[in-house]
Parts: structure tokens; C-alpha cells; sequence
């Protein structure tokens, strides 16, 4: 026990400093057993103080969500969606993120590193929808602080026992490191899993492509369009006369529409995930004629964007305009 009491003695806070800075980048490393041993030894005499400990902790919190603000600012949506495409929750991550904070605004990082994938999705969704900075500051602050002070005050209130418990984990430390690798290994295969099999099923619903969601518009018989984004009090962009439904809402959203009018579904996650899923539940109510927009708004967006390049090269091309004539 001596060399580990040691090591915290001399380098508690550093420790405490880098698992947080590590977890907060997106790391794999919990620092909230860190945060709760620097607890436990703040009330010991050569233990750091508490507020050096809170310190340490938002500090780090700071650097990795400045980090994660500015990359959301300058990449945006793109960011978002490559984070979520390798999250263990795809069908969720972003719609459920952005929901959030479009409801709450940068509130919501007071308690967004409480929920679990919410951290960092949250500070790149504050530089996304460009929050003042000093304001983003001032609630990660506070969100580093509501975040740490649960682990620090559990550890204080076991700080009688700390000498026990440093005893028992330098004792049994590797049995126990084994048992948490197991049983971390075992959650990440079932979630793994649970992925696999979701990403199968909404695989079978068909999609439709934006160039034949176009061609039906520009011909007089559009399809009813869901957008099944994340809305929020903040005005956000979608496809002309679409429909706006909750993932979960009740089918009487559709009004007076029928099974059997054509429905595309479109939402801004990796696979078209949350738009198969309410496009699979449509199919399921009765409403066979629904398809899940492949690509989702981002495609959607890309071809708006390569359709006003063409207007522009043809509207400043004099072949093009006397042909036209």
C-alpha cells in the first residue's frame, strides 16, 4: 500500500488532471475512481486540498471541451455524424444530442456530462450552433462542477476508510482490474451486438434516392415528407413541406394522409438510422408505401447545392444562353 498511497501523495492531482482530460477527449479511461480516491484523500493531512482537486478537474474539462466546441464550430454537422457513426447507439446519438440542446441551449452542459454519450456531443453542438464562447465557458464550468462534485463528496464520505480501501486494492487491485476488464469487454460485445442486429433489421426498409424524391416533386405527385430530426425552439432547416414528427409520436401526426400515400422518411444520422426506424414502425401500422430517405438531409442538401452550381455555370455560360433563345 505504501508505494501506491506514494504515488497519490505525489501525484494526485496530476492523475486526477489527466484521466479527466483523457475521458473528456473521448478516451476510454473512467476518471470518476480517480475523482473519488482525490476525494477520500482531501481530508487526510497529505492529501491535496478539495479545492485544488476541483481545480485540476475543470481545467481539464475546459481544454477538452474548448477542443470539442471549436471543432463542432468549424466542422459542424459532418463532426457530429463520424463521432456517432462509431457510437454503440447510432439510431439515437445525434437526434437525442441535438434535441437537447436545441430545448434547453447551453444549459444543458450543466448536467450533459451526467448522461451517458452526452459530454462531448454536447460542447460540439455549442460551437455547431454558435454559442458565445464566454457563455459555453461559464455552463461547462459549472457542468465540470455539478460533474465532479458527486465523485469528490462519495469520496469524502469514505474518507475514514481510505487507508482500507488502498490496502484492499493494493492487495487484490489486479484481481479486481481483471473482473471490471471482463465485465467492460462483456457490455461492449452486447452492445456491439445489439448494434449489429438493429442495423440489420432497419437495413431491409427500402429507400428512396433524393434524385427520385426530386423527379416525383418536379412531376406533380410528390410523396409526403417526414423529417424526423431533432427539433428544438432554434429554426432549423428541412425539405420544403415536410412533415414534422417525433420518432415516437402517435401515428394521428400523419392527419389525414392513408396507408396507401407514399411516405419518405428523412432524418441526419449515420445509415439513415432513426428515419428507417419510424419508416419500419409505418410499415408495420399499415402504411406499406414508406421509405426511408437515403443519404438523409445531408444528400438532400448536396444536391440542392449541385443543382444551384449547374443554374449558376448555365446562367453565366453565353453558348448555353443563346440556345436557350
Amino acid at each position: 500500500m505504501g508505494d501506491l498511497q506514494a504515488l497519490l501523495d505525489s501525484h494526485g492531482l496530476s492523475l486526477v488532471f489527466l484521466s479527466v482530460l483523457a475521458e473528456q477527449a473521448g478516451l476510454p479511461v473512467p476518471a470518476y475512481p480517480m475523482m473519488f480516491v482525490a476525494g477520500a484523500l482531501s481530508m487526510q493531512e497529505s492529501g491535496p486540498s478539495i479545492g485544488a482537486v476541483l481545480f485540476a478537474v475543470i481545467s481539464a474539462c475546459l481544454i477538452a471541451d474548448t477542443a470539442w466546441y471549436f471543432a463542432g464550430k468549424r466542422l459542424g454537422q459532418p463532426m457530429l455524424r463520424t463521432i456517432c457513426r462509431v457510437s454503440l447507439s447510432p439510431d439515437t446519438c445525434i437526434r437525442q444530442t441535438q434535441s437537447l440542446y436545441l430545448r434547453v441551449g447551453p444549459r444543458s452542459l450543466v448536467f450533459a456530462k451526467l448522461l451517458p454519450g452526452a459530454g462531448a456531443l454536447s460542447t460540439a453542438m455549442a460551437g455547431m450552433t454558435s454559442t458565445p464562447f464566454m457563455t459555453f465557458l461559464f455552463y461547462d464550468a459549472l457542468g465540470a462542477l455539478v460533474w465532479a462534485g458527486g465523485a469528490l463528496l462519495a469520496g469524502v464520505g469514505v474518507s475514514d476508510f481510505v487507508d482500507t480501501i488502498l490496502a484492499a486494492f493494493s492487495t487484490y487491485g489486479h484481481i479486481a482490474v481483471l473482473v471490471a476488464g471482463g465485465a467492460f469487454a462483456l457490455f461492449i460485445a452486447w452492445r456491439f451486438w445489439l448494434r449489429w442486429r438493429l442495423l440489420r433489421r432497419t437495413g431491409r426498409i427500402p429507400r428512396m434516392t433524393v434524385m427520385e424524391l426530386e423527379s416525383r416533386r418536379s412531376a406533380g405527385a410528390p410523396p409526403l415528407v417526414v423529417d424526423v430530426r431533432a427539433h428544438g425552439v432554434a429554426p432549423i432547416e428541412r425539405i420544403p413541406g415536410a412533415l414534422v414528427m417525433e420518432l415516437h409520436a402517435p401515428l394521428e401526426a400523419l392527419g389525414e394522409h392513408s396507408p396507401e400515400h407514399d411516405i419518405v422518411v428523412y432524418c441526419a444520422c449515420p445509415h439513415e438510422m432513426s428515419a428507417a426506424v419510424l419508416a419500419e414502425r409505418l410499415r408495420v401500422a399499415g402504411y406499406r408505401r414508406t421509405w426511408a430517405l437515403a443519404g438523409g438531409f445531408d444528400e438532400w442538401k448536396r444536391l440542392q447545392g449541385a443543382l444551384s452550381t449547374q443554374s449558376d455555370e448555365a446562367s453565366n455560360d453565353p453558348t448555353k444562353q443563346a440556345a436557350a433563345h
